[in-house]
C-alpha cells in the first residue's frame, strides 16, 4: 500500500476490531493532563470536553487524562483521581456522555512516584518511589514554570504489594464508573518507570538489579488488574526510549522487548508505546531506534504515539507499524480530528499557553469545529 491514492480508503480511517471493541477508525485521543479537576475530583466541564472529542469520532477510542490511584499518587495541581467514592461518582456522567456518542473510553491510571512534592502528599509526607534519589527541578510541560520535587522515600519491599493493590482497586473503580477498560501509565518517568529503568532503580531486593527484577513491579500491577477486571479490558502505556523526569535506561530496546514479551503472557488488550524520537514532551529528535521489533513481538493491539501528523499516521497504518495512532495536541485543538483527517481539512493550531491553566473553557472546550469555521467563512 506504499502508493496510497486519496480515492482509496484512508488507512487511518478504516475500521478496527480491538478485542471486543469495534472502532470506526484508528485515530485515538491521547491521555492529556488538563489540571481542571479541582480538588482531584473530575468536574462537570469534562463532560463537554470528552464528548466533543467523541463527536465525529463515532466508534473511536478515547483515553482519559492520567488519573490517580491513591492519595499518594498526585504530583500536579488538580489532576483527577479514582480512589474515592466521590471521584467514581463524578466520572460516571463523563463516561455516559462519551458512550452516548458511540465511542470507547479507557481510564488511564497512574502514580507519579517521586515526580511530586510534599504539598501534594497526605500529611505533607515525602513522595514514595523505587529509590531515595531526588529529582532535580524540571521545567514544566508549559515550558515556563519550574517544578521542584521533594526527595522521595524508598519503598520497603513489604510495602510494594499495597501499592499494587492501589492500582487494582483503581481499576475496579474505573469499571464501576462505567469505563470500558483501563490503561496503566507505565511511561514518562512515573512510578512504574522508576522501577523499570536502571538509571533510577538502585534497589538490591527482588525489585532491583536484573531486568526481570526491575520489571517485576509493573508486571505485578498488570497481573493484579487483569485478574480484577479481565485482561481484555487492560492496556498499558510504555516509553522505554524516553528520558522524562531523569528516567532513562541503559538498554531501552532490550527493556521494551522484555516488557512486550512478558505482557503476552497476560493476554492484555493493548500496548501503547511512545516513539523513540520523543525524548521529552516537546522534543522530537532524529533517532536510529524503532518500535517495529516491539510491534512484531506483541500479540495484542499496538498503539503508537509521539509527534504524529495525518501523513505519518496514514503511513504507520499502511506499513503495518501500528494498529492505532494516538494524537494529543492535534486532538486537543481539533475536537473533530478524525473528520478533518478524512477531508484533509485545515487544522486549528493549538495554544500551548492554555494547556495547563485551570479555566473550565479556555483552551479546553473552546476550540472550533470544522463546521463552525466553515459557517463563519460562508457568512462573511
Amino acid at each position: 500500500m506504499a502508493g496510497v491514492v486519496e480515492s482509496d480508503p484512508i488507512p487511518l480511517l478504516t475500521p478496527y476490531q480491538m478485542g471486543k471493541f469495534s472502532l470506526a477508525h484508528r485515530v485515538v485521543l491521547a491521555p492529556l493532563t488538563r489540571q481542571r479537576s479541582y480538588g482531584n475530583v473530575p468536574q462537570p466541564h469534562a463532560i463537554l470536553y470528552y464528548s466533543q472529542r467523541a463527536t465525529g469520532s463515532n466508534g473511536g477510542l478515547l483515553i482519559t487524562e492520567a488519573t490517580g490511584v491513591s492519595d499518594t499518587a498526585q504530583g500536579y495541581p488538580d489532576t483527577p483521581g479514582i480512589w474515592t467514592k466521590e471521584q467514581v461518582e463524578a466520572w460516571k456522567p463523563i463516561v455516559d456522555a462519551v458512550h452516548a456518542k458511540g465511542a470507547t473510553f479507557f481510564c488511564q491510571i497512574w502514580h507519579v512516584g517521586r515526580v511530586s512534592d510534599t504539598v501534594y502528599q497526605p500529611n505533607g509526607q515525602a513522595p514514595i518511589s523505587s529509590t531515595d534519589k531526588p529529582l532535580t527541578p524540571q521545567i514544566r510541560s508549559n515550558g515556563i514554570d519550574v517544578a521542584k520535587f521533594t526527595p522521595p522515600r524508598r519503598l520497603r519491599t513489604d510495602e510494594i504489594p499495597s501499592l499494587v493493590n492501589d492500582f487494582r482497586l483503581a481499576a475496579r473503580n474505573a469499571i464501576e464508573a462505567g469505563f470500558d477498560g483501563v490503561e496503566i501509565h507505565g511511561a514518562h518517568g512515573y512510578i512504574l518507570e522508576q522501577f523499570m529503568k536502571d538509571k533510577v532503580n538502585d534497589r538490591t531486593d527482588e525489585y532491583g538489579g536484573s531486568l526481570e527484577n526491575r520489571c517485576r513491579f509493573a508486571l505485578e500491577v498488570v497481573e493484579a488488574i487483569a485478574n480484577e477486571i479481565g485482561a481484555e479490558r487492560v492496556g498499558i502505556r510504555l516509553s522505554p526510549f524516553a528520558e522524562y523526569a531523569e528516567c532513562g535506561d541503559s538498554n531501552p530496546k532490550e527493556l521494551g522487548l522484555y516488557m512486550v514479551n512478558a505482557l503476552n503472557k497476560y493476554n492484555i488488550l493493548y500496548c501503547h508505546m511512545v516513539e523513540p524520537r520523543m525524548k521529552t514532551v516537546n522534543e522530537k529528535t532524529e533517532c536510529p531506534h524503532s518500535l517495529v521489533p516491539m510491534r512484531k513481538a506483541f500479540n495484542g493491539t499496538f498503539l503508537v504515539a509521539g509527534g504524529y501528523d495525518r501523513h505519518d499516521g496514514i503511513n504507520a497504518i499502511a506499513e503495518n507499524r501500528a494498529d492505532l495512532v494516538v494524537y494529543g495536541r492535534l486532538f486537543l485543538a481539533n475536537p473533530d480530528l478524525p473528520k478533518r483527517f478524512a477531508l484533509d481539512a485545515p487544522l486549528n493550531k493549538y495554544n500551548r499557553e492554555t494547556f495547563y491553566i485551570s479555566d473550565p473553557v479556555l483552551g479546553y472546550t473552546d476550540y472550533p469545529f470544522l463546521e463552525d469555521v466553515t459557517n463563519v467563512v460562508a457568512s462573511n
